[in-house]
């Protein structure tokens, strides 16, 4: 085991692919993650999706082997198959909350934004200070219109997370489209200052990775604009 350890850890730190001897040297549920999670680094997702799988076949009651596994499947775009894999994490084990925000994320990108208010807000009173529930509450409730609560809950994640710039777009946003203008300039303002990146309007492609729809992008980008011609 330690050997396959370190072994992976040469590969990530010095960007070589992982070699066959090395994938055919795993045996254990353990080792077959961390090959997942290599894998997953390098983007390689197919390999990850079934170096996990064959991870949870040879330890089923891993919990966190199996968002992991959920996890992957979600960032290769296959969301079905990454909501079952999460919902049997939670069916193991009932109050899990990284296999609710993972399974939150799932549904926000579906375009299920019912579902993923209301996983995240189950995920929210499990851990009172779980960011990713409140920040990710924040852009499903955005997309549903229901911009106050989008800003209560932005504010709930900005607190929790102050040097995270995502929030704030995500509040800036939700003041915008709330018709507070001035509120929204100041709000992404404050962004900018946490990082410097969000002048750039090429930079916003990003905000895909962070869970924000593509109308949510271009609404940053009209408020970028705005911002910009102010000065």
């Amino acid at each position: 085991m330690f050997k396959i350890i370190q072994i992976v850890c040469t590969c990530l730190l010095l960007n070589f692919a992982l070699t066959p001897e090395l994938v055919s040297a795993a045996t254990t549920a353990g080792e077959y993650r961390i090959l997942g999670l290599s894998y997953r680094q390098q983007g390689r997702y197919s390999q990850a999706i079934a170096a996990m799988q064959k991870s949870v076949e040879l330890e089923p009651d891993n919990i966190q082997g199996r968002v992991n596994l959920g996890w992957t499947l979600h960032l290769a775009n296959k969301e079905k198959e990454a909501a079952i894999s999460l919902w049997q994490a939670i069916v193991k084990k009932p109050l899990f909350v990284p296999a609710y925000n993972a399974l939150g994320i799932v549904y926000l990108v579906e375009g299920n934004l019912p579902s993923a208010v209301i996983v995240h807000t189950w995920a929210a009173i499990l851990k009172p200070d779980n960011e990713i529930a409140y920040y990710n509450l924040s852009l499903a409730l955005h997309r549903l219109k229901i911009y106050n609560l989008a800003i209560t809950c932005a504010n709930r994640a900005v607190a929790l997370e102050p040097r995270n710039p995502h929030p704030l777009v995500a509040r800036a946003i939700a003041h915008w489209d709330l018709g507070e203008k001035p509120t929204a300039k100041q709000v992404y303002t404050k962004a900018i200052n946490l990082d410097s990146r969000y002048r750039d309007r090429s930079f916003l492609s990003h905000l895909k990775q962070a869970a924000f729809s593509s109308s949510q992008i271009h609404t940053v980008e009209i408020l970028l604009q705005n911002l910009s011609s102010k000065h």
